[in-house]
């Protein structure tokens, strides 16, 4: 049996976030107020539940970039998402996710 990692729709690992305003590589320019993240390989469009693991809260997603570029990191997510979850200040969590649509 498969980790869940391995599946692409669910996952564990490190986010980041960044709150850039240059094009996303689905074209359309990122803006860090809204609600988005980046995955290496899921669709864009798709709507992902993250949870951060340190304190529970979650996040509702949707993937428009590619990366992280980083080993062990599984999203990058856009500045509100982070606020959402509370990882901000730190910069980087432990989170969970889940495609939802």
């Amino acid at each position: 049996m498969l980790p869940a990692e391995s599946f692409a729709g669910n996952g564990c690992g490190g986010a980041s976030w960044y709150a850039l305003r240059s094009k996303t590589a689905s074209g359309e320019r990122m803006n860090p107020a809204i609600l988005t993240a980046a995955h290496r390989s899921l669709a864009f469009g798709t709507k992902v539940k993250v949870t951060n693991r340190n304190n529970g809260r979650t996040v509702v997603v949707r993937i428009n970039d590619r990366g992280p570029f980083i080993r062990g990191r599984v999203l990058d997510l856009s500045r509100a998402a982070a606020q959402n979850i509370g990882m901000v200040s730190s910069g980087t969590a432990k989170v969970c996710y889940q495609v939802i649509s």
